[in-house]
């Protein structure tokens, strides 16, 4: 009887309310155990394989750096020694190649990363840096325009080197805002050890001398041009093995949960944490992207105009500006990291935002005390251009930093290098000279304000974005950095040559100053996203 009376309800109209009551039911016990497994604190496991992986990114950073710096000191005698026909205008291009490889491939790898594994694109990417390497080693070989193959060599360096915007989104995504500060510290600071570093391997290859070793089965030439390369090939392959071995997919939200990712494999791909809901300020990110621009810009400006500045103000040769600006640019590679160090701290204390803001002024204060005071004139280079002297430094040849110009060969029927401000540069008659202490007051300074503004650009950047992919934005972040490094040498050797430091510091001067203004009207605006939608008190932020 009772079968008889349920019997209409399990085949008839009432089995519908039974179902969606169950699974209402189901749907809240889901809901309650997904917040329960987000309440609870990371595994320890966890925990070690996701700085492991952290780890695996710093160590591919790094070696991006080297990749540039390791060749750069070399580059002019060995495209000498392989194609004759190459000037000092077309070295500029080889040294331009790496910024815009890099610059197109950041926002391509960025996209890919956003939806795929981020070890994809990153054994991608260095694979072609790999690749790249080789073919460097192989530019002799052909029998003409060996230039050009070499030019392509470095561009595809430079578009590997694209995978520092995978680097950074990873990293972003894989720390929580207690942690991305001093994450985002230690990447920019194995980024400058690479860039020290680089020079370092090279000097030590010089030993291997211009004749190396030949194996002419392969027709490899292992020598001290060639070695660099290789060496760094080596590095890269090894980066490939870590990567497949330790690099695992991680990701916690802004208080350090895990969350499910796009990025992971198998079931869980494509399912996307809440916290993730609300729209990034695209004012704050333009915002930030114009003053990470304008940071590289202006060190770019600073790391070429060493050498001329230098050997016109006083009276350096071609070889002790080299040296001794190297000396100094070493000492502010160190003083960088160090600053790179001590920010995570300062950070937690007063804020990412203030410290951006005292960086940028420290910048400002460095390139003021450039400008030329005093009536004293810098000796002037009255000897006219003969067979016998070398020729002056071109605006192409100060397109490239002061270490590429180290290895430039002096013409072999010289007799006496002129030295001091070319009469050529009319300014240099009647602009002050920049004393000796001004200059290297004013490199500590920008070596002091650089390392502070390019930490706090990258952790604002990435706190701004929050939990929504990074990817590509983080790609047009180092797009922007790239193009900075093409455009800044291109402007100070313009301004530079034709209306001088007063001029060509002034400017730069403007430009802060206008960043200065852009980071008031924003600074309320540049705070975590889990801080804009209420999910999270604004502490230091």
């Amino acid at each position: 009887m009772a079968a008889e009376v349920s019997g209409p309800e399990v085949g008839g109209e009432g089995q519908e309310p039974l179902l969606s009551a169950g699974e209402s039911a189901a749907e809240e016990e889901e809901e309650e155990k997904e917040s329960r497994n987000r309440d609870v604190v990371e595994t320890q496991e966890h925990y070690k394989s996701r700085w492991r992986s952290i780890w695996i990114m710093y160590l591919t950073m790094f070696l991006s750096s080297v990749g540039f710096s390791i060749v750069i000191m070399s580059v002019w005698p060995y495209l000498q020694k392989i194609d004759p026909t190459a000037d000092a205008s077309f070295l500029g291009w080889i040294i331009a190649s790496y910024s815009i490889g890099q610059m197109v491939a950041s926002p391509l790898f960025g996209l890919w990363s956003n939806y795929r594994p981020r070890r994809e694109p990153l054994v991608i990417s260095t694979a072609i840096s790999v690749a790249a390497n080789c073919l460097y080693a192989y530019v002799h070989v052909p029998h003409s325009h060996n230039k050009y193959y070499m030019l392509t060599a470095r561009a595809l360096v430079g578009f590997g080197a694209g995978n520092v915007a995978v680097v950074r989104s990873y990293i972003a995504g894989a720390t929580s805002l207690t942690e991305r500060t001093s994450a985002m510290a230690n990447t920019s600071a194995c980024q400058a050890v690479g860039f020290i570093l680089g020079p370092v391997f090279q000097t030590c290859f010089t030993l291997i001398g211009e004749e190396g070793i030949t194996w002419k089965l392969i027709r490899l030439q292992l020598n001290m041009y060639t070695a660099p390369v290789l060496f760094g090939a080596l590095l890269g392959v090894i980066n490939i093995i870590l990567i497949f071995a330790i690099l695992r997919e991680h990701r916690v939200d802004d208080l350090g949960r895990q969350c499910k990712s796009i990025n992971f494999e198998g079931e869980e791909s494509g399912v996307l944490d809440q916290d993730a809901e609300g729209n990034v300020d695209h004012i704050a990110v333009v915002a930030i992207n114009f003053l990470f621009f304008v940071i590289l810009f202006v060190f770019a400006v600073f790391e070429t105009i060493a050498t001329p500045l230098t050997m016109d103000m006083y009276s350096w040769t071609r070889k002790e500006a080299v040296f001794y600006n190297g000396i100094i640019l070493s000492v502010v590679g160190i003083e960088s990291v160090i600053v790179f160090m001590v920010v995570k701290t300062l950070s937690k204390k007063t804020g990412e935002r203030a410290i951006l803001h005292g960086g940028l002024l420290i910048v400002l204060v460095g390139f003021f005390i450039l400008l030329p005071w005093g009536k004293k004139l810098p000796n002037i280079q009255w000897q006219e251009i003969k067979n016998n002297s070398i020729p002056r430094t071109t605006s192409i040849e100060m397109l490239m930093p002061f270490w590429s110009l180290q290895a430039m060969q002096l013409p072999s029927n010289h007799t006496v290098e002129p030295v001091g401000c070319p009469v050529t540069q009319s300014w240099c008659l009647n602009t002050p000279m920049i004393y000796l202490a001004q200059y290297i007051t004013s490199d500590i300074l920008i070596g002091l304000g650089y390392p502070v503004c390019n930490v706090m650009s990258y952790t604002l950047y990435s706190k701004i974005l929050g939990p929504k992919p990074q990817g590509v934005y983080m790609g047009w972040l180092t797009a922007s950095g790239s193009g900075a490094r093409i455009l800044g040498p291109v402007f100070v050797s313009q301004i530079y040559t034709h209306l001088g430091p007063r001029w060509a510091f002034s400017l730069i001067c403007g430009v802060v100053v206008v960043s200065l203004l852009l980071l008031e009207i924003v600074y309320k605006r540049l705070i975590a996203f889990s801080v804009r939608y209420g999910r999270m008190q604004e502490e230091s932020c």
